[in-house]
């Protein structure tokens, strides 16, 4: 039993419980040699312990600004510590619940920085497996400036228990929660393999492609738990919301952001891009990654086609530089975020989004 206060492998200083993870307990520890923090990891069953070393050495294979990276690997009486680079963030499934959904801009960011470090991963030879938006950590707030993918160090662990899951004659009827929280992001040659099937890379293209729906729409793709291998073995997939192409100002981009992501979801393997493919398709789009801010509508003008936000950074805004279905307004959606450009008599906000929480 771990507490607050505690030193591990007589360096590591706990300073709090920061997650659970389906095979993993997580904590920020100072490393008192180093004098940085760091996350240290801990299995929590013996399916994990039993992998937590071969899967700490793979983890370490990988070494790239995108992926949280594999410190130390040590033994200490009974128990096994992982420890990895600390990111003090929150992940996209916590940014996208503040923020509701992506723009098409800082879509296109993240989906640049995801594809770099799966390319990196896949380089190495490490197939994470487990993609999904609560195991992608990114700073705190409206942007996104980083971004590393965490929990490769269990990428050898999450394919033992799918091994076991499919042995037992369906991986979509399993108990656990690893593969139900990864079911909405899954590939359907992961999702419905049989007993000594290991698929390749395409498993995280796929991930990627239902990630990044995920976030650029606030829905799963497929649905969840049960409901998304019914829908993946169908082939019945949500459409494309019309909110992202109704502004002639975000369609462009939005447009050739979807058409990526529909080139992750293919059926046919080989028709899916690699994630190198994906970063250089990102590397040709023209997307904003200038600072982002958060603000309050303050007051609506020229019959609410326009308006003024007050904050950090003051602004003038059009009511055509808003992406989503929602507006702005001085009421229940008066909470924005938004880049800021030089203009007269006051700056612009471009684009402009409703924060949703």
């Amino acid at each position: 039993m771990i507490t607050i206060g505690d030193v591990i492998g007589g360096r590591y200083r706990i300073i709090k419980h920061v997650g659970r993870g389906g095979m993993q307990e997580v904590y920020q520890a100072n490393d008192s040699l180093l004098d940085i923090d760091v996350a240290l990891k801990t299995p929590q069953t013996a399916l994990a312990a039993k992998r937590f070393r071969a899967s700490a050495l793979v983890a370490a294979r990988v070494n790239h600004h995108n992926i949280a990276k594999t410190l130390d690997y040590f033994i200490e009486g009974d128990s096994e510590y992982l420890i990895e680079e600390f990111i003090d963030g929150e992940t996209l499934d916590e940014k996208q619940q503040k923020l509701g959904i992506l723009d098409p801009h800082i879509g296109a960011r993240t989906l640049h920085l995801l594809a770099k470090g799966v390319a990196a991963s896949h380089r190495a030879d490490v197939i994470h497996r487990d993609l999904k938006p609560s195991n992608v950590m990114s700073n705190k707030g409206v942007n996104v400036h980083q971004l590393k993918i965490t929990d490769f160090g269990i990428a050898t662990l999450t394919k033992e228990l799918f091994d076991d899951a499919a042995n037992a004659g369906d991986i979509t009827l399993s108990n656990s929660g690893t593969i139900k929280g990864a079911l909405p992001f899954m590939a359907p040659e992961m999702m419905f393999r049989k007993p000594g099937e290991n698929p390749g890379e395409s498993v995280d293209i796929w991930s990627i492609g239902a990630m990044m729906f995920k976030l650029l729409t606030g829905d799963f793709p497929f649905g969840v738990y049960l409901d998304a291998a019914v829908n993946v073995k169908n082939k019945e997939r949500k459409p494309w919301p019309s909110f992202m192409t109704s502004n002639p100002q975000f369609a462009p981009l939005a447009l050739e952001l979807q058409a990526v992501v529909d080139s992750c979801l293919e059926y046919d393997l080989e028709a899916r891009p690699s994630a190198l493919d994906i970063a250089q398709k990102c590397e040709e789009l023209c997307y904003l990654a200038v600072e982002r801010y958060e603000g309050i509508v303050q007051n609506l003008i020229q019959n609410g086609h326009s308006g003024f936000i007050t904050g950090d950074k003051g602004a003038f805004f059009s009511m055509e530089s808003v992406y989503g279905a929602l507006k702005p307004n001085i009421g229940e959606n008066k909470l924005v975020c938004f880049s800021c450009f030089p203009g007269s008599p006051r700056p612009r906000a471009h684009p402009v989004l409703v924060i949703k929480k």
